[in-house]
């Protein structure tokens, strides 16, 4: 799962938006002006290219754009994005602390150094990042903020926190669907079953059903005593994701 903020500050140069990048020798070329819009024109182009997976042009193009300016920190960020995708999590970090000191109060650089954080075993040190995010009163996606928080909190073993954030997300955005099913999963365990159902019940209408999903149902199903309900949900598992742990647990008669 992608929890990203894919520099949502950032959109392709005005003349790529009007037409296919034109491109010599497999990298897109083509700007001018002064540093700063030098290294934005190299990042917007980096975007698009992070974007369809190619990091190797998406790594030129920001050696070009951190070689014309050095303090442009989205540079920086998508540097640290390309190298965690890449996997090579001393770069990443390095890249996401410069462009942190470049801009510290920058909502999508926290956000995506936050799930650095997370993504690699440091789920309590995400947490401020995601909650500095948050400060920005400008900042424009919050409800993905919220819930990524949610999902570390998870990690991290603090499902108190996680269902504050889940609550938050859902009240910044009300069909934020990792929020619904984690909101759910929270809801069932606290045994309010009537509002894990009603949860539940809007994210799989909302997305498609997944295992984690379906197998929630047929438990909330369950235990209400919908014994149609919970075999029409028992079935779809049993179609959709026989491979699945859920499933075999399902198999198993594993319901707790």
């Amino acid at each position: 799962m992608r929890r990203i903020a894919v520099l949502a500050v950032l959109v392709l140069a005005a003349a790529c938006a009007t037409k296919e990048p034109e491109s010599q020798g497999g990298t897109i070329v083509g700007e001018v002006g002064d540093a700063r819009n030098r290294a934005r024109a190299h990042t917007d182009l980096a975007v698009a290219y992070y974007e369809r997976g190619n990091m190797a042009v998406a790594l030129d193009e920001l050696r070009h754009a951190t070689t014309a300016d050095p303090s442009y920190p989205q540079a920086f960020e998508l540097l640290g994005l390309v190298y965690m995708e890449l996997k090579d999590a001393r770069q990443a970090e390095s890249n996401f602390e410069r462009a942190l000191r470049l801009s510290p109060n920058d909502a999508n650089i926290n956000h995506n150094y936050g799930w650095f954080l997370c993504q690699n075993g440091r789920e309590k040190d995400s947490i401020k990042y995601f909650l500095q995010a948050l400060r920005n009163p400008l900042y424009a996606s919050p409800g993905r903020t919220y819930s990524t928080a949610g999902l570390c909190s998870l990690r991290a073993n603090n499902p108190k926190d996680a269902e504050e954030f889940f609550q938050h997300a859902l009240r910044a955005d009300p069909d934020d669907p990792t929020s619904l099913l984690q909101l759910a999963q929270i809801r069932f365990r606290q045994g309010n079953t009537e509002e894990a159902r009603r949860l539940v019940s809007r994210y799989n209408k909302l997305v498609s059903p997944n295992p984690e999903s379906l197998w929630l149902a047929v438990r909330i199903e369950r235990k209400l005593g919908e014994r149609v309900t919970e075999q029409a949900y028992a079935t779809q598992l049993r179609r959709r994701f026989p491979n699945s742990a859920e499933y075999q647990s399902l198999q198993r008669g594993q319901y707790d």
